[in-house]
């Protein structure tokens, strides 16, 4: 076992809190299970920390990042955002993912500058890094939002709002299914997105994970992880030096 490990799991199993509201990161299999990047690397770090492993398993992001700020889990997976950093010390991202707007085929928005207009309903999951980004950035444009990310359109669509706001990725998906949807050109964001365990865990363990990181993005571990979940819309992030 490693020396670490009772830092990171003091109970012993290590709980990795898994968010099934980003596609990128984590989707159920045809057996229910969840398969993705993020049980790759929580299987890894496990692994390595010589301990058994534990899904917390959650629907949306804001679940998944009170389960570590509360110690109710020990890791998670999460888009880096000053606001969540007050409970949770995260590693450099792994990697980036685009934030792009969805609106109606007929609509009259054409940029993603437009959007942020008085007037404007943009959708948004409730407590994504989508909806804590636009919280900042909007001034203009109304949010409204849904109780989760994966429901963001379908919200969209029923309450009659104006755009969709989330993973590109997701919103790619939704898309194709629904024809009468149009994704705006280009991205309004980047999200990085990083591991995490809470802030009150050592800096030992804290830098334990950042290294841990880079290992992973240096070996090709996340690309490969990427490549086999079929992933696409997510770019592995650079290197960067962990002190």
């Amino acid at each position: 076992m490693n020396t670490l490990a009772p830092q990171f799991a003091p109970n012993g199993t290590l709980r990795a809190s898994i968010n099934l509201g980003n596609p990128i990161l984590a989707q159920k299999d045809s057996a229910g299970q969840p398969v993705g990047v993020s049980i790759d690397l929580a299987t890894e770090l496990a692994r390595r920390l010589g301990v058994g492993l534990s899904l917390v398993v959650f629907d949306a992001a804001g679940k998944s990042v009170d389960a570590v700020t509360n110690e109710q889990a020990d890791v998670g997976f999460f888009a880096v955002d000053p606001v969540r950093g007050k409970g949770i010390a995260f590693t450099a991202p792994y990697v980036l993912i685009e934030g792009s707007y969805l609106v109606r085929q007929d609509s009259p928005l054409q940029r993603n500058e437009e959007v942020d207009r008085p007037g404007v309903r943009v959708a948004v999951g409730k407590g994504s890094a989508y909806d804590l980004f636009l919280t900042r950035e909007i001034k203009q444009a109304q949010l409204h939002r849904a109780p989760t990310s994966p429901t963001t359109v379908d919200f969209f669509l029923s309450e009659q709002l104006d755009v969709a706001a989330g993973v590109k990725q997701q919103l790619q998906m939704d898309a194709a299914r629904l024809p009468q949807l149009r994704l705006l050109p280009g991205r309004f964001m980047v999200i990085e997105q990083a591991m995490g365990l809470p802030k009150g865990r050592s800096s030992e363990a804290q830098a334990y994970l950042r290294q841990f990181v880079e290992d992973m993005k240096a070996s090709g571990f996340v690309a490969d992880a990427l490549k086999k979940h079929k992933i696409e819309g997510a770019s592995i992030a650079p290197p960067q030096t962990v002190r």
